[in-house]
């Protein structure tokens, strides 16, 4: 029977490879996803505003109604889709990009435990919108708001939920959509994005998961899937669903919520607490990683961090301040408590958007000697923790903060 499984799975990883490479060719590009295009918090626009009014920029619209909840919009050229937890039940939420809605739907139960509502930022792939809510309930549905599959990864898989619900945003990778559910047997799993059936699981050490939504990046001939579960930063071969690697990264509570950021051949980690970053190397093949170096001061615990020219900038948490760190050394740069002294961090055009923890938002020049502000404005509008991560599309801010949806024209 073994020898039987084995095989199967080895059937599944090669149809998955063929199908992966075939949808290249018919899915395109994915249209929204966590934290820009390659999830590492860089937006590719353009001619944006060199400096604010002292005000703030222009806001273009506000929409309410959508609940508690910390997940991104996910926007594309012509919509706008919001997650969000009322009373216990989950909603997507679509919008014009004028801010009407046009549908809501229930994709079921939500996170109504501590720190109430929706996690997970929606994927959307052509007509399909990708989520998972705070208690492993996968989901797809189609742009009119109808439900096309739901998976139960807690009850599928044996994942058991942690203690401030699941927090992933889904992957999609050609016919493939990632999840990992951190059940004992099944560390991560790969799902068909059109059926939700499985199409491959994999057991690494039976950790949970941690917080964390994954990313695909190429190194060399593999293109590697990284993601960080309650206590590592975990490799798997993309295409064939091949575990390659796992390298210890443990912090408080096991909050490992920032997705690893690559960059030629190399892999930093970070968390909050005090445990700080990890920098690894990867070796040639993608089939190993060793400790290049640690550090201590930027210990975002879910701002995340994004690489400019050589430096990497974000938050602390129990080290309060905004950071910046050598790519290649670890080394402190500066260290800097305007800003509200931590928050999340993306990139556009030349320029950091900071997004404070208390409502400061910040237009900031990347400058490795400090924290050189150019402008900055507070939030008002909305309610409880501002955690959603900022998210720029077509010259707009979108920022939002808890019931509220903000957006404000950044274009020249």
């Amino acid at each position: 029977m073994d020898m039987v499984r084995k095989s199967m799975k080895k059937l599944a990883s090669a149809a998955a490879l063929i199908m992966s490479i075939g949808a290249g060719f018919l899915l395109g590009q994915i249209d929204s996803q966590w934290r820009g295009p390659n999830r590492d918090g860089v937006y590719p626009e353009k001619n944006l505003l060199p400096a604010w009014p002292a005000e703030g920029p222009v806001r273009l619209w506000l929409a309410e109604g959508f609940g508690d909840g910390y997940s991104s919009p996910a926007v594309t050229a012509e919509r706008i889709y919001l997650t969000g937890e009322i009373k216990g039940e989950g909603f997507l939420f679509a919008l014009d990009v004028e801010g009407k809605q046009l549908w809501k739907s229930s994709y079921g139960k939500e996170w109504a435990g501590s720190r109430p509502g929706s996690r997970t930022t929606p994927t959307v792939v052509g007509n399909r919108i990708y989520l998972m809510s705070g208690h492993g309930g996968a989901a797809c549905f189609d742009t009119g708001g109808k439900k096309i599959w739901a998976v139960d990864l807690a009850q599928k898989f044996g994942a058991r939920n942690i203690e401030w619900g699941m927090t992933e945003s889904p992957l999609v990778d050609g016919e493939r959509v990632f999840f990992t559910p951190g059940g004992r047997n099944s560390t991560i799993v790969a799902l068909n994005r059109e059926t939700g059936e499985t199409i491959w699981d994999i057991k690494i050490n039976g950790e949970t998961s941690g917080y964390c939504s994954p990313c695909i990046i190429k190194h060399g001939q593999r293109r590697l899937l990284l993601t960080m579960t309650a206590g590592s930063l975990v490799a798997v071969d993309a295409d064939t669903g091949e575990f390659l690697w796992r390298q210890s990264h443990v912090t408080d509570y096991d909050v490992n919520a920032n997705t690893p950021k690559y960059h030629e051949g190399y892999v930093f980690t970070d968390s909050g607490y005090g445990t700080g970053g990890q920098m690894f190397r990867i070796s040639e093949d993608g089939s190993s990683a060793k400790k290049i170096w640690t550090q201590k001061n930027l210990d975002s615990q879910m701002g995340a961090v994004v690489l400019v020219d050589g430096y990497i900038y974000g938050s602390g948490h129990k080290r309060r301040g905004w950071h910046c760190l050598d790519w290649n050394t670890g080394k402190i740069q500066f260290s800097a408590r305007q800003v509200g002294h931590k928050g999340n961090i993306i990139f556009a055009d030349g320029k950091l958007y900071l997004y404070s923890e208390r409502g400061d938002i910040a237009l900031v020049k990347p400058n490795p000697q400090e924290l050189d502000v150019i402008s900055s404005f507070r939030i008002k509008e909305g309610s409880g923790e501002h955690w959603a991560h900022l998210v720029i599309k077509d010259g707009r801010l979108y920022i939002r903060h808890g019931d509220v949806l903000m957006v404000y024209n950044i274009s020249r």
